[in-house]
């Protein structure tokens, strides 16, 4: 990514949002040689908020797959924090710490499935996850975020596929893996993260209406206790798979997600050449293939002797 022998420092990278995709992103974009910060608002609601950094801003500090993240109130924090190793978490819901820190990499993560407020004009690169966002107008770039074919796919004109408010599969369980809220009001956690459940099993209340599992699995995700919700809102996510590591691991969607995001960050700011006969960023939505880099051949690696 950089030449450390040269003494070059990171490109840093701004992530909006510290929910769980947001956290796979700056996990994959940590590895692979940025510095990365991130935003977040005084009271996140985030389901999976054990591989989270989101988690910070209530804990001061969290920790996901080996990766530190720790809450910052004010910008001047970000500089110490970044050269302590960690992920500054920054409170900062509109993102007004963009100016100051001047990005190479933003990319809005926060999943509202609309724009917010991000503008393509924020850094050399800015690239936004799923729909609400053009490619060429709000981004550089748009990461698919719909579960299937298509997932993880860098749009480099047009939008992410719609969203239709049915949550893809997952061992061929959909909408029924979901916890939602059966009322307005305040939710009070009554199991853990982690925890098997059967169809049916009350895992939380919202002031006297108790909130039921409604499939059988692993919760994997759960509100924390004391955040105000709305009626039909997402509180938890069962995952059929049963299988209770996975709830301490970024899910195999964030990864896909991440990858879009890292492919795509490397071609804009032109950390990597792209391949001869192809552009550096594919745009997927139509499904056609790009054409093939066979007969003017790709990128030679200068090979040691």
């Amino acid at each position: 990514m950089t030449d450390r022998r040269e003494g070059r420092p990171p490109p840093l990278a701004l992530v909006k949002g510290a929910g769980d995709l947001a956290t796979g992103v700056a996990l994959r974009l940590r590895r692979a040689g940025f510095a990365v910060v991130m935003t977040e608002q005084e009271r996140p609601t985030v389901v999976r908020h054990t591989v989270a950094f989101a988690e910070a801003v209530y804990e001061d500090r969290t920790t996901v797959e080996g990766v530190t993240a720790v809450r910052a109130d004010d910008v001047s924090q970000v500089e110490r924090l970044l050269a302590r190793g960690v992920v500054p978490v920054l409170l900062d819901p509109e993102a007004r710490s963009v100016a100051a820190l001047r990005p190479a990499l933003l990319v809005d993560a926060i999943m509202a499935k609309r724009n917010l407020g991000t503008s393509i004009d924020d850094a050399p690169a800015v690239v936004a996850l799923g729909p609400g966002f053009t490619a060429g107008r709000d981004a550089h770039a748009v990461v698919e975020t719909k579960r299937g074919h298509t997932l993880g796919r860098v749009i480099a004109k047009g939008a992410a596929a719609a969203d239709t408010g049915v949550p893809g599969e997952i061992s061929g369980v959909g909408e029924e893996r979901l916890v939602r809220s059966p009322a307005a009001g305040v939710f009070e956690a009554r199991r853990r993260i982690g925890d098997r459940v059967a169809a049916g099993d009350v895992v939380g209340r919202v002031g006297e209406s108790p909130v039921p599992a409604r499939t059988a699995g692993v919760l994997r995700g759960l509100l924390r206790s004391g955040l105000e919700v709305r009626e039909g809102m997402k509180l938890g996510d069962v995952d059929p798979r049963g299988l209770p590591a996975h709830c301490a691991l970024v899910s195999d969607k964030a990864l896909a997600v991440a990858g879009g995001v890292l492919e795509a960050a490397c071609a804009l700011l032109g950390l990597i050449a792209p391949a001869q006969g192809s552009p550096p960023i594919i745009a997927a939505e139509d499904g056609r293939a790009a054409p093939s880099t066979e007969t003017t051949g790709g990128p030679r690696p200068a090979f040691r002797s």
